[in-house]
């Protein structure tokens, strides 16, 4: 049984649903514009984007979404776990092709990573905003 209430597991769930359509939906537009659809792939790119905004109201009445440095912290914590955890498990779980692509995602989450502290040291060096 989850420790979450209710509500809070539901709008867990329903910010999945929803963020994973969205990222099909992109993926749909990236080939239909690879087939020369491009009327096709706005239509995509529009749906992902009605998509995305149904999962951050989600998201936002958890309370996941709080502002800046916490933000920032949150973020960190994900792709740290991401990075340390979730990949080189999956990795080492399945086939060689797979764990290759695997090992792809876990190269670009580090430069995520790095983003995302480099983020963070600027917001916190900052007088309010990041200098641009």
């Amino acid at each position: 049984m989850s420790r979450l209430p209710r509500s809070q597991e539901y709008l867990k769930t329903g910010f999945n649903a929803e963020a994973a359509s969205a990222a099909r939906y992109r993926a749909a537009a990236a080939r239909a514009t690879a087939d020369g659809r491009p009327n096709l792939a706005r239509s995509w790119l529009e749906l992902a984007a009605e998509k995305d905004a149904l999962a951050i109201r989600q998201l936002e009445a958890a309370g996941q979404v709080r502002g800046g440095g916490e933000d920032l912290a949150a973020a960190l914590a994900e792709e740290r776990y991401e990075n340390d955890s979730l990949y080189p498990r999956m990795s080492r779980e399945v086939d060689e092709e797979t764990a290759a692509v695997f090992g792809s995602v876990a190269q670009k989450q580090k430069e995520h990573l790095a983003r995302l502290e480099s983020l963070l040291d600027a917001l916190t060096r900052s007088q309010g905003d990041l200098a641009s």
